[in-house]
């Protein structure tokens, strides 16, 4: 695993465990890349809740309740799409906090409006609006990735 990818999740642990909090993640094109990256910390347990694995639009509207006119409208690479699922991690957890991926990882599925690299990050706090931010990143399908999830564990940091 990315050394740098652990120690963004060793420092978010620190964070979490500092405030006696606890997070979850929905992702869809890390593939689970961001659950495994915390529960390589040891006591992970205490900070991480649970992780989502929402690679079809189906997962996304039956695990994490995102609206089928919201894919339907926005498609599942969208901020829209990101901030759903986000919210959806809060209403299906006991976390505090969450992120959400969703994106063109590649080497297909890109389009003009959306070319592989699209990625889209959503955070948010029980009780509070959540933020999106998008990316667009260069590389291969395991760069993006990496890079995706980097940015999502980074968030939280400052």
């Amino acid at each position: 695993m990315d050394s740098e990818l652990l120690e963004l999740a060793h420092a978010l642990g620190e964070k979490l465990t500092a405030i006696q909090a606890k997070i979850a993640v929905a992702e869809s094109c890390t593939g689970g890349l961001i659950a495994a990256a915390i529960t390589e910390i040891p006591g992970s347990s205490a900070w991480f809740d649970r992780g989502f694995v929402t690679y079809s639009n189906a997962a996304k509207v039956e695990m994490l309740g995102v609206s089928p006119e919201t894919l339907q409208q926005h498609g599942a690479v969208s901020a829209q799409t990101a901030r759903d699922m986000a919210a959806g991690v809060l209403s299906h957890s006991d976390a505090e906090f969450s992120l959400a991926v969703t994106g063109v990882a590649g080497p297909g599925g890109g389009s003009a409006e959306k070319p592989v690299g699209t990625v889209f990050i959503a955070w948010q706090q029980k009780n509070r609006d959540g933020i999106w931010k998008k990316l667009s990143l260069n590389g291969d399908r395991h760069s993006i990735r990496v890079q995706t999830a980097k940015s999502a564990l980074q968030y939280y940091l400052f």
